[in-house]
């Protein structure tokens, strides 16, 4: 599998709506699983296509219970509300406190263009809505309630 390159903050694709995907593909696949190579190899659990200079919407999250492979992911009901600290590989040597729902259900298809429902709590939640952000051109900064230089 082949990595991608990591776009960082101040490239203009981050604040981009990413394009719907019509069609999954074998090249959409492909995609799919460098951005999971790419999101592993750079020690992260989530990667939007953006993030990787494709203005597609495909995320893939991985919070340590099974690869999400995701095809115009949608949130479609939250609740409860979570805050707690969040990075990112687009944001490198920061962290922030956000606030976000402790409970989604997203809409999406999988790497094979059949429709799935994911219903995540938690951290898998944090990781889901962080990822469908960057589809929408939101980066968590622009969420957080205090951003802090780590290192």
């Amino acid at each position: 599998m082949a990595r991608y390159t990591i776009v960082t903050a101040g490239d203009p694709i981050l604040r981009k709506t990413a394009r719907p995907v019509d069609q999954v593909t074998d090249r959409t696949r492909k995609i799919l699983n460098d951005m999971a190579d790419t999101m592993y190899h750079a020690q992260g659990v989530g990667l939007a296509a953006p993030q990787v200079g494709i203005s597609k919407r495909l995320i893939v999250v991985d919070v340590g219970d099974g690869l999400l492979q995701l095809v115009n992911p949608v949130i479609s009901a939250k609740d409860g509300i979570q805050e707690g600290p969040e990075g990112c590989l687009s944001v490198p040597g920061l962290n922030g406190v956000v606030v976000r729902a402790n409970h989604v259900v997203v809409t999406a298809q999988n790497e094979y263009g059949q429709p799935v429902t994911i219903d995540a709590e938690g951290f898998k939640a944090r990781a889901l809505q962080h990822e469908i952000d960057h589809l929408e051109g939101i980066l968590y900064t622009d969420k957080a309630s205090s951003v802090e230089r780590v290192d």
